[in-house]
């Protein structure tokens, strides 16, 4: 039986190399790699029936799909190596057992059926993806891998059996988001999912306060006793709060909430980069992802301001709980309307009051407006007030100070501008929409309400009496 088992192999082997065409083998008795030397290359399925009787003390690659339904696999010292250049699966009704296994498909593996590996797993290349039902890739006690990145790992379930410290190859087919238990106080068996959108981010237990909201690990174990849990963050990959650090907690839902499992005071890293933390010994898991014990502490501009000069406008600003901003942009409009930026300035993110300023040279005809935009780290971005800046040598005119506007439209009299003015608002395409006569006096600030049925949009604002005209493009937000 062993002599003809081995003329098989050689034939199989025979075709392989001379034809390169696609061989299927399906395996109803006795196939056993005696040793290290023995090597089967299968340029097709592979059908391990339940008849079968496998063990691999050798080398056994699969290029394309491999099935298996025999109940009780002799695992050997050998290695499994799905290689192939098409997407491959596994299937079957039992669990497939080999001692090493080699992962090296570009376009993936697909888990049907669970894979297991007793000593050593090499990622070479591109994903395992297990199926929803679910299938996982398993690790037996003590076993290990090596070569996993962002391009080669699990996107799905990993399973793991013993006490040994472990990290999850586990991701989303983009980016591996592992995660770390260890100190286990018995033989455990642990399965962990990788996971984004975390769920219920509302139902907080104190002194929780804030979730992270972007991703999550799904860890549940099976059997065993305690073990401690250690999440990390990678901002390059997922967005993580700008929390304060040494707020930051291990979260775990227990089902109607998110509890905190400590760590506060112990993360490390930075939270606008990477970093990690790490919970105390837990006994009951489910939903594991970041908690913080403080709301982010969010930037607070205490003045915007910008005043002529002799040839040129001086612009400041004055700011507090600086953290996480990124740039300052100083942005100038001549309409109020469409602003470009005329400066850019790096953030100092002290967590302290701070002051800024940049002159603008650009030349004035008669009126131009300006704006900041704060931009944080993550590219989100907030604007100040807008803020008006005429030109001194408009002695007599009339300026529409703030815009756009909400509630209120003000209008600033300048030189000997005064008298009854006829107010007119009117759509981009003529239709008007408010009069009214209003009495400004010279020198000063003039008020006019807007009314909330007045919708959003870009409008045209005429002042005029019989002296002069004024226009202006303004919107209402």
């Amino acid at each position: 039986m062993k002599t003809r088992c081995y003329q098989i192999i050689a034939f199989l082997l025979l075709v392989s190399l001379i034809s390169k065409a696609q061989v299927n083998l399906q395996n109803t008795g006795i196939l056993y790699f005696t040793g290290s030397s023995d090597i089967l290359y299968i340029n097709g399925d592979f059908t391990n029936t339940s008849t079968a009787s496998l063990t691999n003390n050798g080398s056994l690659y699969v290029r394309q799909n491999l099935t298996n339904d025999q109940v009780f696999a002799g695992i050997g010292n050998g290695t499994l190596y799905l290689n192939g250049t098409a997407a491959q699966s596994l299937n079957g009704l039992q669990t497939f057992k080999t001692y090493n296994l080699n992962t090296n498909n570009s376009a993936g593996i697909t888990l049907n059926n669970n894979l297991s590996v007793a000593n050593s797993h090499v990622f070479t290349s591109g994903l395992v993806t297990t199926s929803s039902t679910p299938n996982y890739l398993i690790y037996e006690a003590g076993s290990s891998y090596s070569g996993d990145n962002d391009s080669r790992h699990v996107n799905g379930w990993v399973k793991k059996f013993g006490n040994t410290n472990f990290i999850f190859p586990v991701g989303n087919a983009t980016y591996e988001r592992t995660i770390q238990l260890t100190a286990f106080s018995a033989s455990s068996e642990f399965n962990v999912k990788y996971q984004q959108s975390t769920p219920n981010t509302t139902q907080v237990l104190s002194p929780l306060v804030s979730i992270d909201p972007s991703e999550y690990w799904s860890v549940n174990k099976v059997s065993g006793g305690t073990a401690v849990a250690t999440l990390n963050w990678d901002n390059s990959k997922v967005s993580f709060p700008y929390w304060v650090l040494s707020s930051i907690s291990a979260a775990n839902y227990n089902g109607s909430q998110w509890t905190d499992q400590g760590g506060v005071g112990t993360a490390t890293g930075n939270v606008t980069t990477t970093g990690a933390v790490t919970s105390t010994a837990m006994s009951s898991f489910n939903l594991l992802t970041f908690g913080s014990r403080s709301f982010a502490i969010p930037l607070t501009l205490i003045n915007f301001s910008a005043e002529k000069a002799n040839d040129y406008v001086h612009v400041a600003w004055v700011t507090d709980n600086e953290s996480t901003v990124s740039h300052f942009e100083v942005e100038r409009s001549t309409d109020g309307i469409v602003f470009s930026t005329v400066a850019s300035v790096p953030a100092r993110n002290y967590n302290t009051r701070e002051i800024y300023s940049i002159n603008d040279s650009t030349e004035i005809k008669t009126i131009v407006y300006y704006r900041l935009r704060s931009e944080d780290i993550d590219g989100q971005h907030k604007f100040s007030q807008v803020v008006a800046v005429r030109n001194t040598g408009s002695e007599n005119t009339i300026t529409l100070v703030t815009n756009p506007v909400h509630d209120n439209i003000i209008l600033k009299s300048r030189g000997q501008v005064k008298g009854p003015f006829t107010i007119l608002l009117s759509t981009s395409a003529g239709q008007l929409v408010h009069r009214q006569t209003l009495m400004i006096e010279s020198g000063k600030y003039c008020r006019l309400p807007i009314s909330a049925q007045i919708a959003r949009g870009t409008y045209i604002l005429t002042v005029t009496n019989a002296v002069a005209t004024y226009n202006f493009k303004l919107v209402k937000n």
